[in-house]
C-alpha cells in the first residue's frame, strides 16, 4: 500500500513538473518580440470598430488582412494625427509583443518607424 502511494505521489509530482514547464514555455513564446509591417489606421474613423479613436495595424497575411489593436495612448499618440481621417492610413513597421484576447490581437509597441 505504501509503495503504491509513493508511485502515485511520484506520478503527481511528475505531471505537475511537466505542466509548469509547458506554462513557462508558453509564457516565453507570448513575450517574444515580433516586427510587423502594414498600414496604421484609426479604429474609429476608418474601421468603425472602436468607440474612440485608436491605432490599429493592418497586416496582409496572404489574401486576408489581420488587425492588431495597438496597446498605446490611442489618439494621444503623436503619430495618430498623421492618419486619423476617413480612408486614410500610414505605412509603418512596428516592433512589439502580441497577445490575443477575445479573438482580437493586441500589439504592445516597443518601437514604431515609418516604412
Amino acid at each position: 500500500m505504501k509503495a503504491m502511494l509513493k508511485v502515485v505521489l511520484g506520478m503527481a509530482v511528475a505531471v505537475a513538473l511537466v505542466l509548469s514547464l509547458h506554462a513557462a514555455d508558453a509564457k516565453k513564446e507570448a513575450d517574444k518580440e515580433v516586427t510587423l509591417t502594414g498600414k496604421l489606421v484609426c479604429g474609429k474613423c476608418t474601421l468603425k470598430e472602436t468607440a474612440e479613436c485608436s491605432n490599429v495595424l493592418q497586416v496582409k497575411d496572404g489574401d486576408k488582412t489581420v488587425n492588431y489593436y495597438l496597446d498605446d495612448k490611442g489618439k494621444g499618440e503623436k503619430y495618430h494625427k498623421d492618419f486619423c481621417a476617413k480612408d486614410s492610413s500610414k505605412e509603418v513597421k512596428i516592433t512589439g509583443t502580441v497577445t490575443e484576447k477575445d479573438k482580437k490581437k493586441t500589439l504592445k509597441v516597443t518601437k514604431i518607424e515609418d516604412k
